[in-house]
């Protein structure tokens, strides 16, 4: 099973997500993983009434078994069905590479 099989599925066994999104980044850093950067979108109303910070914690709870080897980076966008519905921009850009040669 891929690195990405494995997040969405832990991801979704935790979360009542309404839209999940996934993007394996890893081509736009160096190094020979293949599978070691991701961004991932998910909107869900388990995100209401929580800030930000327990938001990420919920995501990075239910893949902490992943975390630093096979990932490396999990750029996490987290919204509820009501913040998503009026987010003009959904694009998202994750954050540059600011190691190695890329």
């Amino acid at each position: 099973m891929s690195i990405a099989a494995k997040i969405e599925e832990l991801v979704k066994l935790g979360i009542n997500a309404q839209e999940f999104y996934l993007e394996n980044e890893s081509h736009m850093h160096s190094g020979t993983a293949t599978e070691s950067h991701f961004k991932l979108i998910v909107v869900s109303d388990d995100f209401a009434g929580k800030r930000a910070v327990a938001r990420h914690q919920s995501i990075y709870a239910l893949v902490a078994i992943l975390m630093n080897n096979p990932i490396h980076a999990l750029a996490l966008h987290l919204f509820t069905v009501q913040e998503w519905s009026v987010k003009e921009d959904k694009q998202l850009l994750s954050p540059k590479c600011l190691g190695g040669s890329k």
